[in-house]
Formats: C-alpha cells, sequence, structure tokens
C-alpha cells in the first residue's frame, strides 16, 4: 500500500463513519501550491468518545498503528494521535480540533477537491491552511511553513481572501507574522 491508497484508506473511513474531517497541512498545501515531497498526513477530525472503537477498527493491526488509549485522550483533551502504516512508515496525524471559533469557521468552510483521480476529499479551504501555517511557523519557527505558504500564494494569488486572512491573523495575534511574510515575497 502506497501514500495515495493510504490516504484513500483514511478518507474512506471517515466517510463510511459519518466523521467530519479535513485534510491540512502539507497534503492540502501541495493541493492548492507547489508539489513537493511530504511523509505524513495532517487531517483534523471531529471525532467523538462514541466513536473511538469503530474509528481505531477502521486501522487494524498488523498494517497499522493506531493506540486506543491515545485516540480517547486526544479526543478527550482536544490534541492530536498518530496513526502509523508499518509497511511504509507513512504517519497520519489526527488532529481533534477545541471548539475555537476559528476551528468552527474553518469546519465550515472545507472545500470539496479532488484526492487524487476518483475520489474526492475534504480540504481546509486556502486561507484557513495559510493561517494554520503561520501559527505553526510562529510556535516552531520552521521556515518549510513559510515557503509552503509562498508556494500558495505564487499558484493561487488571485483566489485568495486576504480580507479573510487579515481578520484571522489579528484575532489570532499573527498579523506581524503575515505582514512580514507578505513583505518578504514581495521583495523576492
Amino acid at each position: 500500500m502506497g501514500p495515495s491508497d493510504i490516504f484513500r484508506w483514511l478518507v474512506e473511513a471517515l466517510e463510511r463513519l459519518q466523521i467530519p474531517y479535513l485534510v491540512t497541512g502539507s497534503m492540502a498545501t501541495i493541493v492548492y501550491g507547489e508539489p513537493r515531497f511530504t511523509n505524513d498526513i495532517d487531517v483534523v477530525v471531529a471525532l467523538r468518545l462514541d466513536q473511538v472503537d469503530a474509528f481505531c477498527a477502521s486501522f487494524p493491526e498488523p498494517d497499522f498503528y493506531c493506540h486506543r488509549q491515545s485516540v480517547v485522550e486526544a479526543v478527550q483533551q482536544r490534541f492530536q494521535f498518530n496513526i502509523i502504516h508499518f509497511e511504509s512508515g507513512l504517519k497520519i496525524d489526527v488532529i481533534v480540533p477545541d471548539d475555537s471559533e476559528f476551528n468552527r469557521s474553518r469546519m465550515a468552510r472545507a472545500v470539496r477537491l479532488p484526492g487524487s483521480p476518483n475520489f474526492d476529499v475534504w480540504f481546509a479551504s486556502l486561507e484557513d491552511v495559510i493561517v494554520k501555517k503561520l501559527e505553526y511557523y510562529r510556535e516552531g519557527g520552521s521556515e518549510k511553513h513559510l515557503r509552503d505558504i509562498a508556494g500558495v500564494l505564487k499558484v493561487r494569488a488571485e483566489h485568495v481572501d486576504r480580507e479573510y486572512i487579515t481578520e484571522w491573523t489579528n484575532r489570532l495575534g499573527l498579523a506581524d507574522v503575515w505582514r512580514e511574510l507578505l513583505q518578504r515575497i514581495e521583495k523576492e
């Protein structure tokens, strides 16, 4: 099973179980921006405690590592957990969102796009991907987040709702990072 097969497996499990989700992170920036290699899938999943057993059963051993207790704790604490496909080493970062206004907004703004031929996937909107990448940059300082944003802006500049991004970067304390990135892109 390759990365695209695992991606499809994940999406089909979430949709079969009727669990709201959106793909974000590098997978989303690849869809919106410039291609690059990634070895993980980031997915925001509105998973409830009563869905944990069915969810975990969708990722059975010996093919997958999906530790039930870690899933339960992530749901209770609104955190994240990992699923690992042993054969490929591919990691799925499953993020259980808190009930913040931003998370409600980004779940409501999810966009249905092709994940690969013959199946569609719910992705975070390109603006929400940018806002989260700015947040990850602020938290960890990794330039890859800024490169991902620059790639999205290069490919989709005319489609980006900059007012929405400005509103959320102001509300989330990311306005300085957003302005700095825009200035850097203009210089290049």
